[in-house]
């Protein structure tokens, strides 16, 4: 029989509250038995027991029992000192009951141990897996059943649903009677429905809408179609998160008197849904008005420190333009070998003109030194891992800043949920023990993925990667995908920290095959990569690397004409130009390269937009059976206005090859314009050659221009849908050889043509609908070409979507 575990605790009260009668009478009836009838009531009865008995006890000793009780033969004791031992040994959490009961000079103990649990279930739960729950009880089997650890489990378990958004989960323990003094423990668990966050709004703000604010929040309002895709749960722990990431928001804008003043979250009476709202107050937006340098030590100019600024008057205040520029202050003072110096930026704010006034000084810090650096909490990550992201090491001068930046550098490296660094006082007052303390988190993911676009068609994709191989910090990947035009596969190995040093090195193998409906013939690469990369300033970077491949045209479709008149003459009228270069065979492929890169995204100093350049060369001709010089080029300038509701962004990409040998370029080496410009098919524009123009033979140049915007659809954000609208112009160009070219008259007879390799633009316009979905972001093209060639092949609709699982 099942009996309500509340309804148990009621019984076992009742019996404790019983024994508690039971024991006030007997120490009643003992003071009448032994005190004159003309005893004031007012002297307490003393008693004196020349034996103590236990009964009931089964597991535990009798001496245990006593050793609670704390009372000994013929000691004598008053009834409030009895009241204490009966106490003590219902304390013990052993006993189901407990009696002390005098009877003539013999103090009798009677206990009903716990029951020992036989074995324990789970009932109710289809959401979390009984193993997992397991793992939250104390409770165990073969071990003393404990009312107050069960209870305890019960909660633990209700705590976990909740962190899953099922705050109206109920956990009730039961016990089922066993022979033997058993039981059975039973978790009947109620999961109820998930909590959504049904409205998520803001109260107080006036420079950025409620969808802007959203934006921001860990913390997201239920989606679209939320029953069938996802639920967005409310869990109270995010909500310090929010308010943090809110204030950042915020202040790196220029709000400098920014607050959230409350937050509330209410549930509706169902207890399956929460309206969580945000009261900020906003303040206004200050920029930086004067900036000035001074410098407080002795024979250090300021006029130094105050040339290696980068902050301008006008500027949006953003606290981490302040600590960037402090940053390269304190770098220029070590590298002139000045230790201990420190700079203090001295603000004054103009409330009239909304501008903060900001003052370097150059000042004498306190000489204190880095003792040790203790790091704890990596079980997996080798201490060297960690301790490369210091620029100090022991023995060095402390400085807080650098503690406060390497900090940040740790949390960058993806392995750790959270670190957490600190100084303290060490040996000496001029010592200080840095403390890291990190905790671990999966750095390996394991991936299957399927992808579709109209150009491409369905693809499928696995991808495993390991951000943290063997504790060391280095990065393993290996992927492979396919669709009905491309198969890839690949490997890499990257070194993070070559040397202990903020140098790369990184190892790649590829094989990709192509097989184009839109072209008829097929390409094969296969090769090895090797690249170095290391830092040129806080934002640039530069990487150089050797490259070995090994590339082939093969299954060239010929076309077969039959000449008209005797004698009957069989022709190809398939490109020359294709036939030559499948004829070479397969061509190796040695040459060294470099990139450089500039990307303002890294330092966060303008959090409405960022700026990316990329430039690079590669030549060839370091042994290997091609002679070249490639030269690419990428910009991408992004920028959100309007309160930043839109998003604006211009792209800008190039590039030119150059035939330095006799083989002269081929397909495999020659730029296309896939995935760079919509309106047209991936291989549709740029010089074609054939008798029905079916061949894209690519170009030495390309050139593209994307212009895009973002723009909300008026729909509710949490749809997740926005608009789109673009401008693609660009153009593929330029062939070694030109004259392949060939047509076929009304009568059949071969003309030769040459192919058309000049610079035309092309311009294609359009609008996108862009959908984040919880399956992966879908994007919706529709584009018309409105400036293009006779030969070109347009595709007006491209629908992409990637998801991983």
């Amino acid at each position: 029989m099942v009996n309500s575990f509340n309804q148990k605790k009621r019984r076992l009260a009742g019996r404790n509250k019983t024994a508690g009668k039971i024991l006030a009478a007997a120490v009643f009836l003992g003071a009448a038995g032994t005190s004159p009838l003309w005893l004031e009531p007012a002297f307490a009865q003393v008693f004196s027991f020349s034996n103590v008995r236990v009964e009931g006890n089964e597991r535990v000793d009798a001496s245990t029992i006593l050793s609670y009780a704390g009372i000994g033969r013929g000691q004598e004791v008053s009834a409030g000192a009895l009241n204490d031992a009966y106490q003590r040994i219902n304390g013990s959490g052993l006993f189901e009951t407990v009696e002390v009961v005098p009877e003539g000079s013999t103090l009798v103990i009677r206990v009903r141990e716990y029951p020992f649990i036989n074995i324990i279930n789970f009932e109710g739960n289809k959401r979390i897996k009984d193993e997992d729950l397991a793992k939250l009880v104390k409770s165990q089997s073969r071990h003393v059943f404990s009312p107050s650890t069960a209870e305890s489990d019960a909660a633990s378990i209700a705590e976990m649903y909740r962190v899953r958004g099922r705050i109206a989960a109920t956990v009730t323990p039961r016990v089922i009677r066993r022979e033997g003094n058993r039981v059975d423990l039973v978790f009947e668990i109620a999961e109820g429905k998930v909590v959504e966050i049904e409205r998520l709004s803001f109260v107080g703000n006036r420079a950025f809408s409620d969808r802007r604010l959203r934006q921001v929040l860990e913390t997201k309002q239920a989606g679209f179609l939320r029953q069938l895709i996802q639920r967005d749960t409310f869990v109270a722990e995010r909500i310090d998160v929010d308010k943090q990431v809110l204030t950042e928001f915020y202040r790196s804008r220029g709000y400098i008197d920014f607050q959230v003043l409350d937050v509330s979250a209410e549930v509706s009476r169902e207890r399956d849904a929460t309206f969580v709202t945000f009261t900020i107050r906003e303040g206004q937006q200050y920029d930086i008005g004067r900036i000035s340098t001074v410098s407080e030590i002795e024979g250090v100019s300021a006029e130094e420190f105050a040339a290696v600024q980068k902050i301008r008057t006008g500027q949006t205040w953003n606290p981490a333009l302040i600590d960037n520029n402090i940053a390269r202050m304190e770098n220029l003072a070590l590298k002139k070998g000045l230790n201990f110096v420190r700079v203090e930026p001295r603000i004054t704010r103009d409330d009239r003109n909304q501008r903060v006034d900001i003052t370097f000084a150059i000042v004498r810090g306190e000489k204190i030194f880095v003792e040790r650096i203790d790091i704890e909490g990596n079980a997996t990550t080798l201490d060297q891992v960690v301790r490369r992201q210091f620029r100090s090491v022991e023995g060095d001068p402390f400085n807080p800043r650098e503690i406060r930046q390497s900090a940040e550098r740790i949390r960058a490296l993806g392995f750790f949920s959270d670190a957490r660094v600190n100084a303290e006082p060490g040996s000496g007052p001029d010592q200080v023990v840095v403390n890291v303390d990190v905790d671990e988190q999966p750095t390996g993911s394991l991936g299957f993925g399927l992808s579709y676009s109209v150009a491409s068609g369905a693809g499928v994709s696995v991808n495993f990667s390991e951000a943290n191989f063997l504790g060391r910090g280095q990065a393993v990947g290996f992927s492979l995908s396919t669709t009905k035009d491309n198969q890839n596969s690949s490997f890499t190995f990257t070194e993070p920290g070559l040397f202990g040093r903020d140098l790369s090195l990184s190892f790649g193998v590829f094989y990709r095959t192509s097989d184009y409906d839109h072209a008829l013939y097929n390409t094969r690469s296969a090769g090895i990569s090797v690249a170095l990369g290391f830092p040129l300033g806080e934002q640039s970077r530069l990487s150089v690397r050797y490259r070995l491949s090994e590339d082939k045209i093969f299954d060239l479709d010929d076309d077969v004409f039959y000449s008209a008149g005797p004698p009957v003459v069989a022709e190809s009228i398939r490109s020359p130009i294709l036939r030559e270069e499948e004829r070479q065979g397969a061509l190796v492929s040695s040459s060294l390269g470099y990139t450089y890169e500039y990307d303002s995204r890294i330092t966060g100093l303008d959090p409405t937009g960022g700026f990316l350049f990329r430039f690079g060369q590669d030549i060839g001709g370091i042994g290997g059976d091609t002679e070249f010089l490639t030269t690419t080029l990428f910009a991408m300038r992004e920028q959100r206005v309007w309160n930043e509701e839109v998003t604006l962004r211009v792209i800008l990409e190039g590039g030119h090859i150059q035939d330095l040998g006799d083989t002269g370029t081929r397909v495999t080496d020659r730029f296309f314009l896939r995935g760079k410009m919509r309106g047209f098919e991936p291989n549709g524009i740029g010089p074609r050659d054939g008798t029905g123009l079916e061949d894209a033979l690519g170009g030495n140049a390309f050139a593209v221009a994307r212009f895009e915007a973002e723009f909300p659809l008026g729909l509710p954000e949490e749809y997740g849908i926005m608009g789109g609208a673009f401008i693609d112009v660009g153009s593929v160009w330029s062939l070694t050889n030109t004259s392949g070219g060939q047509t076929a008259d009304p009568l059949g007879n071969i003309i030769p043509s040459p192919v058309d390799d000049g610079f035309k633009p092309r311009v294609a316009v359009g609008l996108s609908v862009l959908w984040d979905t919880p399956i992966g972001p879908l994007r919706f093209n529709f584009s018309k070409a409105v400036k293009k060639e006779d030969y070109d092949r347009e595709q007006s609709f491209d629908l992409t979507v990637t998801t991983r699982f």
